[in-house]
């Protein structure tokens, strides 16, 4: 029995007691669908519930009586084997072994079905991460969030959302010029700006730069007049350096649907439009020579100019008319990723959404990453040998691989800072969270190869009965946990709870795999059974969510370490 059939049975029941009179409640008052969780405590049964506290008042009860009425009821119910009343009015059921222990087919018969859900259905969604500067490498901050942006948007496909995966390319700005000033002074061989950029990665872009241009049979850049020279180092020098932070995500797995160029929002007039849009609406103005956008009327701290006073737009401006577009485009939901040090863009923007007649949280949703720091020996990684200041994409792939570092940076909340030891994730150890959850997938594996040498087949025979053990019961209801952790992971756009599921059920996995009475594979002179045959099929269900959970990682579920 599922947490959705216990709803349903639960539902049926109180829909039961109002027709026939012991609850007073309209029948419309009965919930479709009764929220049930599992108990802290293990002997307090598999699931429970405080629906009676919830309605005994407005049914003109109290909630012993109404739990104790529902209890009743719910025993009589297949599958069930006890219901019991505590405190106040909490149920705490108990399913039989063969209805809790069914989950294995079903899990099994799902595939990679199970755990999706619908919960986000209907919802267009353009989900904006990373969107790093094409200034330079992709630094550590950019990567958790394309571990993290690249996790939410499989959470939010899997409970049905159609997601739309965004990179917003700023090449429009001051710090497009620093950086061609950069590569040009690099290149002639000359002291760099003095707010310009360095690093290893600045020599060998100006040096391609220069190569790929003679190389088409155009001048050498280098001999070119100050401004041409520039044009052309921004030019090609942007093209390379993005060139490299796309071949670098995607070798990280994770690749983009829209490439959205900031450039295009000016030269389009979508700025000058998203501005008559708000002007329209009466919430610009103008003064001291510049027009401003009255964000304080949607709780922002000040008023924000938008076009100054020398006709040129502000930063914001760009900000309000790439929401616009988004939202233009048919999003519902326009998610924006950002960095710690943006926390002072979340009431702006909250406020030119509410300007635009949208709903601030729901129409635009700003989500917020803490640092990352690198650990080695004990000691912090500060620097990297290519970028020369900050850490990089390829720095914590080369240190860990790909696994190890998307797996890491999605494990924790967004919200907070996190450290990462580099020993500790290149360690084949149960310390190291991400080889514990892929080498419980590896044993479902190599459970699954012997079964198959010694003869034990799942369709030679499954009873659901035979999973009594207390570590199978416990299994089981992890398993049913799955798809609730999904949507709600989608819900609270935090891909870290799959994480920590995954981990929760490896343990449940090795500790039922260390029970001797509890083997899968019969002993040498021990014939084949139905018991491990059904044993065969909870394994498979393990091996199942956890490479359906690993996936929503975008990790690698190994079937041998």
């Amino acid at each position: 029995m599922t947490p959705d059939e216990l709803s349903e049975a639960l539902s049926a029941a109180l829909a039961a007691a109002v027709a026939d009179g012991t609850l007073a409640l309209p029948a419309e008052a009965v919930p479709a669908s009764v929220h049930v969780e599992r108990p802290r405590q293990r002997e307090h049964g598999d699931w429970a519930t405080n629906v009676a506290l919830q309605l005994a008042k407005k049914a003109g009860t109290t909630p012993r009586a109404l739990a104790e009425d529902l209890a009743t009821r719910l025993a009589a119910t297949p599958g069930v084997k006890a219901v019991d009343v505590a405190g106040p009015g909490f149920l705490n059921i108990t399913l039989e072994a063969g209805a809790a222990g069914e989950l294995a087919r079903t899990i099994v018969e799902s595939g990679v079905a199970y755990g999706r859900g619908d919960s986000e259905s209907g919802k267009r969604v353009n989900l904006e991460f990373v969107s790093a500067n094409p200034t330079g490498p992709l630094h550590i901050g950019g990567v958790r969030w394309a571990a993290v942006g690249d996790s939410l948007a499989r959470v939010l496909e899997a409970s049905g959302a159609e997601v739309a995966r965004e990179y917003y390319f700023n090449d429009h700005g001051a710090q497009i010029d620093r950086f061609a000033r950069s590569l040009l002074a690099r290149a002639r061989g000359e002291e760099a700006p003095e707010d310009g950029y360095g690093g290893q990665y600045i020599t060998e872009i100006a040096d391609a730069v220069v190569a790929d241009a003679l190389a088409a049979g155009e001048p050498d850049p280098r001999a070119l007049p100050d401004d041409e020279a520039r044009e052309a180092f921004r030019a090609r020098g942007v093209e390379r350096m993005f060139g490299e932070i796309k071949a670098s995500l995607h070798d990280f797995g994770v690749d983009f649907d829209l490439y959205f160029h900031e450039d295009s929002l000016h030269e389009s007039g979508a700025v000058e439009r998203a501005v008559a849009r708000l002007r329209e609406t009466g919430h610009v103005f103008e003064q001291d020579g510049a027009t401003w956008l009255r964000t304080t009327d949607f709780g922002d701290d000040k008023d924000r100019v938008v076009i100054k006073s020398d006709g040129e737009a502000a930063y914001i401006a760009g900000d309000i008319a790439y929401y616009l577009d988004k939202r233009e485009r048919g999003f519902d939901e326009v998610i924006i990723m950002l960095g710690a040090d943006h926390h002072g863009y979340i009431g702006r923007m909250m406020a030119v959404c509410a300007a635009f007649g949208d709903e601030p949280g729901r129409n635009l949703q700003i989500l917020i990453g803490q640092l990352v720091n690198l650990v080695k020996d004990g000691e912090p990684v500060r620097m990297s040998k290519r970028a020369g200041t900050v850490l990089t994409i390829d720095d914590l792939v080369g240190a860990v691989g790909v696994d190890a570092a998307r797996y890491s940076l999605t494990r924790s909340s967004a919200d907070s800072s996190i450290d990462l030891d580099l020993d500790l994730l290149t360690r084949a150890t149960n310390e190291n969270p991400v080889y514990y959850v892929q080498y419980a997938h590896s044993r479902t594996c190599a459970v699954d190869r012997n079964a198959a040498d010694r003869a034990v087949a799942r369709a030679d025979g499954f009873d659901p009965s035979l999973l009594d053990h207390p570590t199978e019961a416990a299994l089981i209801g992890r398993l049913t946990e799955f798809p609730r952790i999904v949507a709600q992971a989608a819900e609270l756009r935090e891909p870290h709870r799959v994480a920590r599921y995954l981990e929760a059920l490896a343990g449940d996995y090795h500790t039922w795999y260390q029970q001797k009475d509890r083997r899968v594979l019969p002993y040498p002179d021990e014939d084949v059974t139905d018991t491990h045959r059904t044993r065969l099929w909870l394994n498979d269900a393990v091996r199942q969510v956890l490479a359906n959970g690993l996936g929503l990682l975008g990790v690698t579920a190994p079937e041998r370490m």
